[in-house]
């Protein structure tokens, strides 16, 4: 087991540095692995299974993970009555939030956000309070967006640099606020930077709003 456990460790660090297209071969390999395994080894496929789903909507391939994400789901409902999974659950519900943003379907992703957040702690607070802003900005609701962004952002992992920041940007681009968007989206592009992997989404996403809010 602590064989597999460090292969998925080792992925994992990997995708939230923005590395997930280059390991998703070896992420596919070891769940195919894990799916030999039976007992502790099956909490372990399953949250490889999400991180599979969450690079597959880096990678424009949202309706791949949406099948992903409910597979998980379907299978922590039939097995919740055994052992205590709340964690891996609300992390399979943020990715689905991710891959309904992904999909466009923003209201059900704002449902999952608002129903869930009350009893999330820590980084999966922070999930799904991000989950809340890029729902509500994908609806236009960008005055809703900015006002929950200014509330205490919980806990987030170091794989969220820039997140909290983009989401604001966002919001404030949708207002007109020009001006500031910029400012937010350079510091948290400044962060990324800094932290995460070239090639990691939300770098790409930084570098594109400001573009689109520089003036010529």
């Amino acid at each position: 087991m602590a064989v597999w456990q460090g292969r998925y460790y080792a992925v994992v660090a990997a995708v939230l540095h923005g590395r997930g297209a280059s390991v998703l071969a070896e992420l596919e390999g070891l769940i195919s692995e894990l799916e030999q395994l039976t007992g502790a080894s099956r909490l372990l496929l399953l949250r490889a299974r999400l991180f599979r789903a969450w690079v597959l909507i880096d990678e424009g391939r949202p309706a791949e993970a949406e099948v992903e994400a409910e597979a998980v789901l379907r299978t922590l409902t039939r097995t919740m009555y055994v052992t205590n999974v709340w964690e891996l659950e609300l992390s399979a519900l943020v990715c689905m939030g991710d891959v309904l943003c992904a999909l466009g379907r923003h209201e059900e992703a704002e449902t999952i956000a608002r129903g869930h957040l009350p009893r999330a702690e820590g980084h999966l607070a922070a999930g799904l309070h991000l989950l809340l802003l890029h729902s509500l900005s994908g609806q236009g609701r960008h005055e809703e967006a900015l006002a929950e962004s200014a509330r205490q952002c919980p806990e987030s992992h170091p794989g969220d640099t820039g997140a909290h920041e983009l989401a604001t940007a966002v919001a404030l681009n949708g207002l007109g606020r020009h001006d500031d968007a910029r400012e937010e989206a350079q510091q948290a592009l400044t962060a990324c930077e800094r932290y995460l992997h070239p090639s990691h989404h939300r770098v790409a996403e930084l570098r594109a709003l400001v573009a689109l809010i520089t003036p010529a």
